[in-house]
């Protein structure tokens, strides 16, 4: 097997350390306890040290009392031969550091839209959130994924008749104060509109083409009515 070719979640499952890594989407996913955040930082320094060594790009994230380990071959779309070296390297090293596996923390989100024209909707979400279409995919099916790599992914499914309420659900979006005007003009040029501003800069209320609701959040002017 091509060291770039695509590693199935059933072989890749068969493949890792059970007390460590599980498959979710297209991601080969681990979370260790740690007992503080420097032994959780010295952790962190050998994996990515070993992931530069099976030439893998992980994700790392590092909290007080955890560590996220995550890795995807982006270019193949899918697990590689490289992750599973990758997973097998940081397998090693959590054991001689005495960490422990909890798969139990591991997750990962996704948000659906329902949409009659996803072409058109798509746009809006992809301006309001600051997201781009997700590596590898037909920008055709409108992907969507946090360029920080830490929001959930958002897709769209194909509706087959129009629902006429108004949602009961929408989608705060949280950025730095400065951005917020910026991010709100990107997503009315995207085909939004403008529901309401009467709490900016706390929020603006806007809409897709198909009234699915998005507020733009920034901690100015926040309990003020």
């Amino acid at each position: 097997m091509d060291a770039t070719d695509v590693i199935g979640p059933g072989a890749a499952t068969e493949r890792v350390d059970p007390r460590h890594w599980r498959v979710l989407l297209l991601w080969l996913e681990a979370a260790f306890r740690t007992p503080d955040l420097a032994a959780g930082a010295a952790f962190v320094a050998r994996v990515a040290d070993a992931a530069r060594e099976v030439g893998a790009q992980p994700d790392l994230v590092l909290r007080p009392d955890q560590v996220h380990v995550r890795t995807t071959t982006a270019p193949a779309h899918g697990l590689t031969e490289r992750d599973l070296a990758l997973a097998a390297q940081v397998t090693r090293i959590a054991d001689e550091l005495g960490l422990g596996g909890d798969p139990g923390l591991l997750t990962t989100q996704e948000v659906a839209i329902d949409a009659l024209d996803i072409a058109a909707v798509a746009p809006f979400w992809r301006a309001v959130l600051g997201y781009v279409t997700e590596a590898g995919t037909d920008p055709d099916d409108h992907v969507l994924a946090d360029p920080g790599a830490l929001g959930p992914g958002y897709w769209f499914q194909q509706m087959d008749a129009p629902r006429p309420q108004r949602n009961r659900i929408h989608v705060d979006v949280t950025v730095p104060h400065d951005q917020a005007e910026g991010r709100v003009a990107a997503a009315l040029a995207a085909g939004g509109t403008l529901v309401s501003d009467r709490r900016a800069p706390a929020f603006w209320v806007l809409a897709d083409p198909e009234g699915n609701e998005a507020c733009v959040c920034t901690w100015q002017a926040r309990g003020q009515g």
